[in-house]
């Protein structure tokens, strides 16, 4: 068993802890907060920006009564664990790399895909789907089927 295995378990936080998270989102929210860790001895270290953008975003989630999960991903992952962060099955997946829309590694016989490669192809598929849902929604505004006002596709 992983020592992080903990990490991908959801949390929810008890009620009595609402305020402080609250609070502790607040603090968060300040501009140019240099947030920083302190011991029980006193010494003090900064937390790295990237660690803090984690925290933050944990923290607000919290903060809004949702239910914050932490996954730690491996660079390479398998095509199941892949096609799961995609949302789409594993086969669907499998046809995507044979097709080159998304690079892959051989490992024996095995499929591994970078997480980089994953991001990448994901944030091309979102931005074509807006795209072509911006589209189709010109289209129907210009025959008449759709009206200006009720566009959220235009910001």
């Amino acid at each position: 068993m992983s020592r992080y295995s903990v990490l991908s378990e959801s949390v929810m936080p008890p009620e009595q802890e609402a305020q402080s998270i609250k609070e502790l989102d607040r603090i968060l929210n300040v501009k140019d907060f240099q947030a920083k860790l302190v011991g029980t001895n006193g010494e003090e270290i900064s937390i790295p920006d990237l660690v803090y953008q984690v925290l933050h975003q944990a923290v607000h989630a919290m903060a809004s009564g949702k239910v914050v999960s932490v996954v730690i991903q491996d660079r390479e992952l398998t095509t199941q664990q892949a096609g799961d962060f995609l949302k789409v099955s594993r086969p669907h997946l499998i046809k995507l790399l044979e097709q080159g829309e998304i690079p892959h590694i051989m490992v024996g016989t095995h499929r591994r895909v970078r997480f980089e490669d994953l991001v990448k192809y994901k944030k091309r598929r979102d931005s074509q789907r807006r795209e072509g849902l911006k589209q189709f929604t010109q289209f129907l505004e210009e025959e008449g089927f759709y009206d200006d006002d009720s566009s959220e596709l235009d910001q």
